[in-house]
């Protein structure tokens, strides 16, 4: 059986000592299951967030979904943002997140699919006032939900229905990577945010494209190649509905790029358009 613990302990700085992590606070962690034990490590040097537990390497016996299989979509339009209230270890040596909501608790039913900073994730419990999510630890490594602790908000989403309205751009919940946030700059009372990212997600992000940033659509002003990052903007309005400017210079954010440049990418690669050149040349001959 799994210990649920609180790890508000471990997210708090201790106020007598900077010297690092009490010993009450290494005990607590130590209270953890076994199984639990065995897929994570605690490094006390670094910032010690209520997920910082960061998972090893995955096992080769072990299997993800296959990330091209669509379960839901979503739209970017986050409905609501909801309150972490708590975490705690599950039997599956992962976590339980139980979040705080009203929005996307209407209508919701267990195993529904909602998003949670643009992450895809199922709901495994709810009440009147909160639902629970599963976090495996393959999500924890790619995504910047290992950095979530009781009390951080997080932007929510339920997944479409076939009478939804498509205000943003389809989104999977299929988080790409992460990006770095690096410069919030105001104007007026719109806010410029600059994302440094990886190579391989920044090859489909292009100006005036779409990109999910923490799950809401946005539309990318400038890509800035040389620095490895890209820039947005954040109207008034946005500001008050989105987590995305609640963060600091340095915490990340989850990034999913545009899928129809995937699509063309695999065309292309795949000599497909290389085949339709060769059947219109052998029909004019």
């Amino acid at each position: 059986m799994a210990v649920c613990f609180s790890l508000t302990s471990l997210s708090t700085t201790p106020q007598t000592s900077s010297s690092g992590p009490t010993m009450a606070t290494l005990n607590t962690f130590y209270t953890i299951s076994s199984k639990t034990l065995a897929r994570f490590t605690f490094n006390p040097l670094s910032k010690p967030s209520a997920l910082n537990l960061f998972a090893k390497p995955p096992l080769t016996h072990l299997r993800s979904p296959p990330r091209n299989t669509i379960r839901c979509l979503f739209t970017g339009i986050v409905e609501e943002m909801g309150e972490i209230k708590q975490l705690g270890a599950s039997d599956g040596g992962g976590f339980d997140m139980r979040i705080g909501a009203a929005t996307v608790l209407d209508g919701v039913h267990l195993g529904d699919s909602i998003a949670v900073n643009g992450t895809c994730l199922t709901v495994t419990e709810f009440d009147a006032s909160h639902f629970t999510v599963g976090l495996a630890p393959e999500t924890l490594r790619k995504t910047s939900l290992v950095e979530l602790e009781p009390g951080s908000l997080v932007n929510l989403e339920r997944a479409v229905l076939p009478t939804s309205r498509m205000g943003g751009h389809f989104l999977q919940g299929h988080v790409d990577g992460t990006g770095e946030i690096v410069s919030m700059v105001p104007e007026e009372d719109s806010l410029w945010i600059k994302v440094k990212t990886t190579k391989e997600i920044l090859k489909y992000v292009v100006p005036k494209g779409y990109i999910a940033v923490d799950g809401t659509s946005l539309t990318v002003v400038d890509v800035f190649d040389d620095e490895e990052c890209f820039n947005f903007m954040l109207v008034a309005y946005t500001q008050q509905k989105v987590v995305i400017p609640l963060k600091k210079v340095g915490q990340k954010v989850n990034l999913e790029v545009d899928i129809l440049g995937k699509y063309v990418e695999r065309l292309l690669s795949s000599g497909f358009v290389d085949s339709i050149n060769g059947s219109k040349h052998g029909e004019e001959q």
